[in-house]
């Protein structure tokens, strides 16, 4: 009986699973103990890792680098060792970073890495190691805010007397019309219109007084307002205690020094404050003012005048380079000097006496050699060569073109015939924008529409030029 019983055991097949089944545990064990322990492994690399990255940007913050090396070394650390010290059970021994401090001029450099081993929690079945080793590493560059001498140049030319909104064009040229004796070329006046002559037109009062007296804002006043606010006052300072506009409290925020000088130009460069302080040059700003006009093609009080040219970008930008040094690093290094900015708010559009066709290369002239033109870009490269940076802030060129959803002026011949190609297919992407995007320095441009927000525009470019920013590059 027991016989049978032996042979029939050995004939049934039933049990191969059960023997199929022990078998393959062995591995499946493994390869799950393998599993946990990698796993486990790179959740605490992630963690490590994204302490590296935090160590090394916390060492190149604005205020860090106002701080020693060894201030820096040490923060860095402290930041790594707060998220370290948390993942001690879980690791062979709690690392500690390598971080290195390296300055070069205004640019600093850190570098944070660390070396450790994870624990595993099977370590029989991973040929008796007991642990899985993990090490990271992370690299963060910023370069402090430098010292700078900014040079605020606004255009006053005829053309910053337009209305400041298409409400405000439409209300100058309503305005201007019931004030003058017969029709004139003033009359119904929306654009370049700041005339002090009005009796030598036939006319009765002068159209700035007009645009005074009816409340008028025009584009000059918001120039003027921004310039303020750059200078002089500004509420949003989010550090307490700062006194001036926004270049007195970025400049306590990045702890560095900031002069400034302020210029207008039209026929020529007006100097209202040479290079001094913020503050200082800000008590000028009440005199920035619209050019005077005597009267329709007479940018000057003169018994000859023979056109209405007012606008010689190019040679305010030639002027004013003779003015500025070459400018150095900008940090507080003995013998080292301020950077230098050019900081221009302008239409774009020349308009300009010139000796003859080879002075105005981007235009055909007009009689007695005037030149309407997108700016000549020339002497933006030989700034930019000099090592000086070139911020500008474009305030759109005005299409002088008939519109019935605006209203705000029938076709202008003279504008079609010499500005209108220059400012299409729009003001924001025309000849006129792109020159005075490429006359600027990389990042540093700025376009605003008419009735847009000068004040804010001017503000944001400004923080732009003077922010320095930290970033992760491994």
């Amino acid at each position: 009986m027991l016989r049978r019983s032996v042979l029939r055991f050995a004939r049934d097949r039933k049990a191969n699973v059960a023997v199929i089944t022990a078998l393959t545990m062995v591995p499946i064990v493994f390869l799950l103990g393998m599993t946990l322990d990698f796993t486990q492994a790179l959740r605490k690399k992630a963690q490590l890792d994204a302490a590296a990255d935090a160590a090394a940007i916390a060492a190149v913050r604005p205020a860090m680098l106002m701080q020693t090396r060894t201030v820096a070394q040490a923060t860095a650390n402290a930041i790594f060792m707060s998220t370290a010290n948390s993942l001690a059970s879980g690791l062979t021994a709690i690392p500690s970073p390598t971080i290195t401090v390296t300055d070069l001029g205004l640019k600093r450099t850190v570098s944070v890495s660390y070396s450790t081993a994870s624990i595993n929690n099977f370590p029989a079945v991973l040929m008796n190691t007991t642990s899985w080793p993990i090490n990271g590493s992370a690299t963060a560059q910023a370069a402090s805010a430098p010292n700078m001498n900014f040079y605020l140049l606004m255009d006053d030319s005829p053309s910053m007397g337009i209305g400041a909104t298409t409400a405000d064009i439409s209300n100058l040229i309503t305005y201007t019309a019931s004030k003058y004796q017969s029709a004139k070329a003033s009359q119904n006046c929306g654009f370049a219109c700041h005339q002090t002559n009005i009796g030598h037109d036939g006319g009765t009062q002068d159209n700035l007084a007009i645009a005074r007296s009816r409340n008028i804002t025009l584009r000059i006043d918001l120039v003027t307002s921004a310039v303020n606010q750059l200078l002089n006052t500004w509420s949003n300072c989010p550090q307490s205690g700062v006194s001036g506009g926004v270049m007195q409290c970025m400049s306590a925020l990045n702890n560095t020094t900031y002069q400034a000088a302020l210029y207008t130009f039209d026929l020529g460069l007006n100097a209202l404050a040479t290079l001094t302080t913020p503050t200082t040059a800000g008590a000028q700003v009440s005199n920035i003012a619209l050019m005077p006009v005597a009267y329709q093609n007479c940018v000057v009080a003169t018994t000859n005048c023979k056109t209405d040219n007012g606008t010689d970008i190019a040679g305010a930008l030639t002027s004013l380079n003779k003015i500025m040094p070459t400018p150095g690093l900008g940090s507080n290094t003995s013998g080292d000097t301020p950077q230098e900015v050019v900081f221009l708010v302008t239409d774009g559009v020349e308009d300009k006496i010139v000796s003859g066709a080879s002075a105005c290369p981007n235009a055909s002239l007009a009689s007695n050699n005037r030149c309407q033109q997108p700016l000549d870009t020339t002497i933006c490269t030989t700034i930019k060569n000099k090592g000086i940076k070139i911020a500008i802030l474009y305030t759109e060129y005005l299409q002088l073109i008939a519109s019935a959803t605006t209203g705000i002026q029938t076709t202008d011949s003279w504008y079609m015939s010499w500005i209108d190609k220059y400012d299409q297919p729009d003001p924001s992407t025309g000849t006129i924008a792109l020159n005075l995007q490429a006359c600027a320095s990389p990042g540093f441009y700025s376009h605003v529409k008419t009735g847009g927000d000068i004040k804010q525009a001017l503000t944001d470019l400004f923080i732009k030029v003077a922010s320095s920013t930290a970033s992760l590059t491994q």
